[in-house]
């Protein structure tokens, strides 16, 4: 099949050589014009701009959007859908907040295009690996472009089989699914990245305490050196928390067991924090998820202040003086181990 993409980060770029080694043809653009030439020297179809690429493409046109989300998402889309004919299909890949996938949907349909929201998971080892893929629209979209996601879904691979799923949507274990109609499919991936931060949070939480076992603020003999890289080598192989986060972490620490090439600030793209307001706005507890979240924020120095005015009430009420923090650039007294 032939595709357009617009976007050739990280991401964007991966999947249009994952499609050309399927056998399909890309048509490409970005901002970036060395970006486009480099992909174009691999066999993919370079194109000056929106309109451009639009006209090098074949009806039905089929264009994916691998931008940040927000203003640059919404301003292509709806150029693109200026450009398009009925019965094309424009689909974003990014991570669009799924209340402006529903909107945009709406907007497309005026004008008989298709519009499919994909929820896409997989980061850089995509192009190796293959993209997990949650997507949201109608089903005759979704359809035609199964070609499309089949070549990018990383497929049953070595994971077992689940028992009893005879007779649902084999998609599912190939690594894609239709989730449902337009916003689904980012709704899904929204809930997984928020999901994802509260593995990482759990993660980085217990690490931080098996390092911590060597401490000299404890005992002399209760000291306990725990080769952290070690713990997380031997969880990797028949632990019940054997996981891809996991092997990420235990390659990290295998390289750097102190992590000082890291400074421990912790940013958020956005899903993390509409997954919490999609539970409050349902009255759904997500203790976890929210306390992750909230965690970034501290990363940041975001609760400074908040953990000064708990010092001044201590010392208003018990006389209790804390300690003033040490000069900027002062190295923190690191736990041995």
């Amino acid at each position: 099949m032939q595709l357009g993409m617009i976007g050739l980060g990280r991401m964007g770029g991966n999947i249009v050589r994952r499609l050309m080694q399927g056998g399909h043809s890309c048509v490409v653009y970005d901002r970036n014009a060395q970006a486009v030439e480099a992909l174009a020297s691999e066999g993919a179809t370079p194109a000056s701009g929106l309109a451009d690429l639009v006209a090098k493409l074949d009806a039905p046109r089929a264009v994916w959007v691998m931008l940040p989300a927000g203003r640059i998402t919404e301003e292509t889309v709806l150029e693109l859908a200026g450009l398009m004919a009925p019965g094309d299909t424009i689909i974003d890949g990014g991570n669009s907040m799924y209340k402006d996938d529903i909107r945009r949907a709406a907007i497309l349909r005026e004008k008989g295009l298709h519009y499919l929201d994909v929820g896409t998971s997989g980061g850089v080892w995509g192009l190796e690996r293959g993209y997990c893929m949650m997507i949201g629209g109608d089903k005759e979209a979704v359809d035609r472009l199964d070609p499309i996601f089949a070549c990018l879904a990383p497929g049953i691979g070595e994971v077992p089989r689940t028992k009893g799923r005879e007779g649902r949507d084999p998609r599912a274990e190939q690594g894609y699914i239709h989730a449902g109609p337009n916003g689904a499919g980012h709704y899904v991936k929204m809930i997984h990245n928020g999901i994802e931060y509260g593995m990482m949070q759990a993660f980085a939480e217990g690490f931080d305490i098996l390092r911590s076992a060597a401490s000299e603020d404890l005992p002399e003999d209760q000291r306990l050196p725990i080769d952290v890289a070690d713990v997380a080598e031997v969880w990797r192989r028949g632990s019940v928390v054997t996981s891809w986060l996991l092997d990420l972490t235990a390659s990290a620490l295998a390289e750097d067991p102190d992590l000082d090439a890291f400074s421990g600030i912790v940013e958020d793209s956005g899903e993390g924090r509409w997954t919490v307001n999609a539970a409050v706005e349902q009255a759904v507890p997500a203790d976890v998820l929210t306390a992750a979240l909230y965690a970034r924020f501290r990363s940041r120095g975001k609760a400074d202040y908040a953990n000064k005015v708990l010092s001044a009430m201590r010392k208003g009420f018990g006389g209790h003086q804390e300690p003033k923090a040490a000069p900027a650039g002062t190295p923190a007294k690191a736990p041995r181990g």
